[in-house]
């Protein structure tokens, strides 16, 4: 798998372009705000020859989906997720003048329900869909174990896990959850958060404060 990383938006947040040796690849929460932003993340996905065959959030806050219009309108491709984030689609609006500006394009709906045990395929590749909620009561992590490696979202972070404090966010399931789902990977499982630098499992399960 090869894996290219972009940082989009005010929050900011980590949008994973992956691909394999086909030329299929996934988008994995697009979170392209700015016209600058898009433009990088179409002109790579050309330049690169890809066919892109999934788009996948981890989860359905706002600063994960700004992309998702563009992506649908420029590569026909409508989002993927967990139904129990859905909600958050309908708040975006709301959620965006909470933070002081408005969504440039409106929010489009899910194209298809992702669920517990769900296998994403493109090219070569098989992604995993894990339901660890508690950061959101939908958030997905995608794992590859042919490749040794996971996209968290907003779950698991270096040194940190997401916050529990906004809509249909639990402390206590999130922290049962990462143990239950994540921390019985290979310990080196490399982690692809969505906010900051990549981890690895053994490396959280060793020194990650809120484990200890």
């Amino acid at each position: 798998m090869k894996i290219k990383t972009f940082e989009f938006n005010m929050f900011p947040v980590n949008c994973y372009v992956i691909w394999d040796d086909t030329k299929e690849a996934a988008i994995i929460d697009p979170g392209c705000f700015y016209d600058e932003e898009k433009r990088k993340l179409k002109d790579f996905i050309i330049d690169k020859g890809l066919t892109v065959k999934h788009l996948l959030n981890t989860h359905l806050h706002l600063d994960h989906i700004f992309g998702n219009p563009f992506v649908l309108q420029e590569f026909g491709l409508s989002a993927e997720a967990h139904q129990a984030d859905e909600f958050w689609i309908e708040e975006a609006p709301k959620q965006s003048r909470m933070f002081g500006f408005q969504l440039k394009e409106a929010p489009v709906p899910l194209g298809k329900y992702l669920h517990d045990g769900d296998l994403i395929q493109f090219g070569n590749t098989t992604l995993e869909a894990i339901h660890v909620p508690g950061h959101s009561p939908g958030s997905l992590v995608y794992y590859s174990k042919a490749d040794s490696c996971l996209f968290s979202g907003d779950v698991l972070f270096q040194g940190s896990i997401g916050r529990a404090d906004l809509a249909g966010g639990n402390f206590d399931e999130l922290i049962d959850n990462i143990c239950s789902r994540l921390f019985v990977l290979p310990n080196d499982t490399v982690v692809y958060p969505g906010h900051g630098a990549p981890t690895t499992i053994g490396a959280e399960k060793a020194d990650n404060p809120f484990f200890r």
